[in-house]
């Protein structure tokens, strides 16, 4: 049990051994000493070095930042109110109502853990990638080399920085210019529902700066446009093009969108995924 006025380390000792490890979507291995997570796993999850991990524990590093105590709050699928406290005992204030919420629902990480077979993104309402797994690693390339504020679809798409250099090939079967202005008016309309996220502002400016056709779009977009299932082919470094049914799946309550990418049983496209399966990234779920 964890008490109100427990310190960040003993606040992340505690919800590190009372997580699962199959809910954070790592396999059930013989041997395991306790039933949490392991400091390494933990570390794996949250995008941090092992050393770091132990010493927050141990009390020997002091004032993470915001954007670590957010990661180790995703890590460790955190409730709202857990995730304020972890903040608070940090010395930093929780996330403010008002703008886009990194926060992934314990449940909903639970569920696309239990997924493994399938590439999942969540995204945020602005489009920032904030928990994958090694599916869409292996189909997409590894998220985690990318600076945290290039793990966002529309700089993917529109930028002119690390994400647009990592994206892979992708054609949609709604036409090359359909994708590009959902995202855009997806944008509009966080803007419009979050006024006040300076993150959200300075990635529209950026975007607009970056891109001429982003500006273009930025001008004329009005409201989102509904997210309808389609077909997509990636081109693969190693498998070469896949074709694939995309679903963006809504999240109620969180503002969030689960991307999925499947093929049909026995299809050659089914056969690369399972190719990609086997020679891919072999970790757990991660998160920014």
């Amino acid at each position: 049990m964890v008490s109100p006025g427990s310190d960040f380390a003993a606040l992340l000792r505690a919800w590190r051994d009372r997580l699962s490890p199959a809910d954070a979507g790592f396999p059930a291995t013989p041997g395991r000493r306790a039933p949490g997570l392991r400091r390494e796993e933990l570390a794996q999850l949250a995008g941090l070095s092992v050393d770091y991990v132990l010493r927050l524990e141990q009390r020997r590093a002091k004032h993470p930042s915001a954007q670590v105590v957010g990661a180790l709050a995703r890590a460790l699928q955190l409730s709202r109110a857990e995730r304020d406290q972890l903040y608070r005992s940090a010395g930093l204030l929780p996330p403010q109502d008002g703008t886009v919420s990194v926060h992934v629902p314990a449940g909903i990480q639970r569920l696309a853990a239990r997924l493994g077979d399938v590439p999942i993104g969540v995204f945020t309402a602005d489009w920032s990638l904030v928990w994958w797994n090694a599916m869409w690693s292996a189909l997409h390339g590894d998220p985690s080399v990318l600076p945290v504020a290039e793990r966002n679809l529309a700089r993917a798409l529109f930028g002119d920085g690390a994400a647009h250099a990592s994206l892979r090939p992708l054609r949609s079967e709604r036409g090359p210019d359909a994708f590009a202005a959902s995202i855009v008016a997806d944008l509009k309309d966080a803007v419009s529902r979050y006024p006040g996220d300076a993150r959200l502002a300075r990635l529209v400016s950026d975007l607009c700066e970056a891109s001429e056709a982003f500006a273009r779009r930025w001008t004329t977009a009005t409201a989102a446009v509904q997210h309808t299932s389609e077909r997509k082919t990636i081109r693969h470094p190693e498998v070469g093009d896949i074709l694939l049914d995309c679903d963006v799946l809504l999240v109620p309550g969180a503002d969030l969108r689960m991307v999925t990418y499947t093929a049909a049983t026995g299809s050659d496209d089914a056969g690369k995924l399972d190719l990609l399966r086997v020679t891919g990234p072999g970790a757990a779920a991660v998160r920014l």
